[in-house]
């Protein structure tokens, strides 16, 4: 859909009376758009079922003040507009920028620690297994489908719910959906952006689920953890990692599908949603993936 960016300027103290060409930047589910020296994020239709824009306001400013996230200058929980601070001389990462850009990996491990031993607090928790259950529910009033064999997995995640229980982790901040674009690298350093799942959470989901959608190979995880830890990784640490490299498929998988159910024309949600099913279902059942569960246990 086409947006009034006059209009909607208009309406916001920092954007008003902006004369310039609004430049439309990437945004999977969010339509985003550069208004010179400022970003203004457009909430995608039906994100209202599953974000909330109040606590994202909090995240985002929290985010901001411990130097990870750019300036938020105008937060709307009722509309959903967010305005930020454009960060200059940054390139919108990807996973070729990963594998291409001297560092990025490294940097990236780098402002995940940041935010994690940071004072940060966020209103809300991620709670992976709750976050299941929710999506399932609304899922449940959609005409969709499941991957097939979706449900044949319930012993095994069942097996991982129980190991992430035997040995909890403190909480921290944690962005919780770190897209390859949700990261600005500057060359010196990375910025994050994009708070809207963030939450307290399990700090190994963020590296763990950053693998999965850079499609790091074993070297990348392996710089990425040990700019993250200062050194080698705990193996239980290292374990936590790979579990949810499975288990942000397993989330997304059914996250896709409520897109898909949208209508949303981002992009092909069913190829999506069976593509990380599938790619969940194959870490799973790998027999290396039982080592990682035991050391997490």
């Amino acid at each position: 859909m086409g947006d009034n960016i006059g209009e909607l300027a208009a309406g916001i103290p920092a954007l008003a009376g902006f004369q310039g060409q609004a430049e439309r930047l990437v945004g999977l589910t969010n339509r985003v758009y550069r208004l010179g020296d400022h970003i203004l994020r457009v909430p995608g239709e039906g994100t209202e079922e599953y974000i909330n824009r109040t606590h994202e306001a909090v995240a985002a400013a929290e985010a901001a003040r411990v130097g990870v996230g750019p300036a938020v200058i105008h937060a709307d929980p009722q509309t959903g507009l967010m305005v930020t601070r454009f960060i200059p001389a940054a390139a919108t990462m990807s996973p070729a920028g990963f594998r291409n850009r001297p560092g990025a990996v490294a940097r990236a491990g780098a402002v995940f620690r940041k935010i994690h031993a940071s004072d940060a607090v966020f209103p809300t928790r991620f709670d992976l297994f709750a976050m299941v259950d929710d999506y399932l529910r609304i899922l449940s009033t959609k005409d969709v489908t499941l991957p097939e064999g979706y449900h044949d997995l319930t012993p095994q995640i069942a097996a991982i719910r129980a190991a992430l229980a035997a040995r909890p982790v403190p909480l921290v901040a944690c962005h919780c959906d770190p897209l390859c674009e949700n990261f600005l690298d500057t060359g010196d350093r990375m910025w994050l952006v994009d708070w809207e799942y963030s939450g307290m959470n399990d700090p190994m989901w963020d590296l763990g689920d950053l693998s999965v959608e850079a499609g790091f190979d074993a070297a990348q995880d392996q710089a990425l953890l040990t700019a993250y830890f200062g050194g080698p990784p705990p193996a239980a640490d290292r374990g936590r990692m790979v579990i949810y490299k499975a288990m942000c498929d397993y989330l997304w998988t059914l996250w896709g599908l409520i897109q898909l159910a949208n209508a949303n024309p981002a992009e092909d949600f069913r190829a999506y949603a069976d593509g990380r099913f599938a790619r969940c279902k194959a870490l799973i059942l790998d027999p290396a993936f039982a080592a990682h569960l035991r050391a997490a246990s």
